[in-house]
Order: structure tokens, then C-alpha cells, then sequence
């Protein structure tokens, strides 16, 4: 989910580059013979372009690696080697010439399937019907972002954000310390915009991410009394947060926490406030 580019490949007779307008030349002028799996076909495909890490999963981070390089053809070339890049293809919008966006999803997955297109830097993944809970189970059980559900019956909207696909998000939960946090602006003036928190590992605190979501108004005034109350001049965490304008307090509001995933450095992915936890103590995190 997160961790990809959005792409379209345009197939037919030789193999084009796949357009990712979210990302600047994630894949700089990097041949892959798709277009010879289709043989005499031509088609236009909907997917993703993720980069995996050791387990097979997308990792946004080995993707970010890739961005940018369209100006340096060598330093591209060499991280092409380190970090390959990889196709899913989700849908079929043209086939051998003829627009198939009005045919339901359900057909149109019919015919993607049919293409065969299984190879070394590019799959179809597979499709569950039903049984939408243990998807989301495996999904999560797997350390995957979640789940894109799709109506059967579903037209292909280009460029629009229909109901009839909906993303699920596997979300996650951890008790985190309240190291400090940043002034809000605007209606928040006088609140916390977000907070900043950690998590104790072998009696130090560690910078875990920045939440700036998930409180109503009253929450959010009554946490503010609470962060004036804990206020310090001395940073908590093992090393200061790159964040300007961050104001310190004694680690001892224990919170909880919903996030996606957590990057290679231990930090929180799309973090939000789930809620205080006031039954816990920063001796119950050790």
C-alpha cells in the first residue's frame, strides 16, 4: 500500500517504462522483457512498482532508495543492482486495442489472469473472494500494510476515488513514553499539535515517531495540561528528535498508539493516538 508506486505500464510490441507519477524516475530506463510474455498482444496494466525486502514484502524505505536519480544514469544503474524493483499488476485497462474499463471488476480480473504474467521482475498477485476476515488476518499475521477490497461487480474510475474499492489497513498497537511535543498553530494555538514518543529498551528512551492525530478537542486540552505539568529542559530521548520548536517533558505519560509498520530504524509508520494508559507505568515499559 504505502510502501509502492502507483504505476501504469503501456504494453504492446516492446516494453514501456511504467509511469509513477508519485515518485521522480523510480525506475530510470530499466528494460524488463515484459512485453515478451504478451507475445503478439498489447494491453494497458494498472499495478504497483514495490521494492522487497528479505521476507518478500514492499518496504517504502529500499523504494525511496530508488527515487530521484533520473539525472545520474550511473549512480541509477548501480542501484538498480542493489535495490531491483518489482511489478504488481492488479488490472487490465486496455486489451489488444479496445478499452475494457467499462467491464466489471470481476471480468476484467478474468482477463488479467488470462495473460499469464508471472516472471522475474513482475507477478499478478492472487485475488481472494469473500472470506475477507481471514484475509485481514493473514495479512496481518504476515507484517503486510493491509488489504485493498474491490466490489466484483466494480467499473475501472481513472483518476478517481471510488467507494467500490476501499483500502483496509492493518493497524497495530504499542504503549509508548511522551518524550515531548510540538505547539499547534492555527485552532490549535495554545494545544499540542503532536507529541513525540518512545519506547524504553534496555533502560534508555528511544525516539519512536511523532503522532499529531487521534484526539477529540477535550482530549487534546486536557493532554495539554498534563504535558505543562511533566514540563523539563532536558531532552529524554537517547538522541534528540530532528524537530524544531520541540518542547521536553519528564517521561511518565504512558500512552497508546496505533501505527502500520515500523522502518528498519524502529520508527512508527502513520502513527495516530489511540488513547492514555493511565493503568501503566514508564517501569511497566522497561
Amino acid at each position: 500500500m504505502a510502501s509502492r508506486a502507483d504505476a501504469v505500464a503501456f504494453i504492446g510490441g516492446r516494453c514501456h517504462e511504467p509511469q509513477a507519477p508519485h515518485l521522480h524516475a523510480p525506475v530510470p530506463r530499466h528494460p524488463v522483457p515484459l512485453a515478451d510474455a504478451l507475445g503478439a498482444r498489447s494491453a494497458v496494466l494498472d499495478g504497483e512498482i514495490v521494492a522487497l525486502d528479505e521476507q518478500g514484502r514492499s518496504d517504502f524505505e529500499r523504494l525511496q532508495q530508488r527515487t530521484g536519480l533520473a539525472g545520474s544514469p550511473a549512480r541509477a544503474a548501480r542501484m538498480a543492482a542493489r535495490v531491483p524493483v518489482h511489478r504488481v499488476l492488479f488490472d487490465v485497462v486496455h486489451l489488444d486495442g479496445s478499452p475494457v474499463t467499462g467491464l466489471p471488476y470481476a471480468e476484467r480480473r478474468e482477463l488479467l489472469e488470462g495473460l499469464g504474467l508471472a516472471g522475474p521482475g513482475w507477478s499478478t498477485p492472487a485475488a481472494i473472494t469473500g472470506h475477507g476476515a481471514q484475509a485481514w488476518e493473514m495479512a496481518k499475521d504476515a507484517g503486510l500494510e493491509g488489504l485493498i477490497a474491490k466490489r466484483l461487480t466494480s467499473r475501472y474510475e481513472p483518476g478517481t476515488r471510488s467507494k467500490t474499492w476501499v483500502k483496509i489497513k492493518v493497524h497495530r498497537l504499542a504503549d509508548v513514553l511522551i518524550g515531548g511535543w510540538i505547539p499547534g498553530r492555527g485552532r490549535l494555538t495554545g494545544l499540542p499539535g503532536a507529541v513525540l514518543v518512545g519506547e524504553r529498551r534496555e533502560g534508555l528512551l528511544h525516539y519512536a515517531g511523532r503522532v499529531g492525530t487521534g484526539w477529540s478537542h477535550t482530549e487534546r486540552t486536557h493532554l495539554a495540561r498534563l504535558l505543562q505539568a511533566a514540563a523539563s529542559d532536558i531532552c529524554p530521548f537517547t538522541q534528540a528528535p530532528p524537530v524544531a520548536g520541540a518542547r521536553w517533558v519528564l517521561p511518565q505519560l504512558v500512552g497508546e498508539v496505533r501505527y502500520t509498520f515500523r522502518t528498519q530504524a524502529g520508527r512508527l509508520r502513520h502513527p495516530s493516538w489511540h488513547r492514555l494508559r493511565p493503568d501503566l507505568t514508564p517501569d511497566d515499559l522497561a
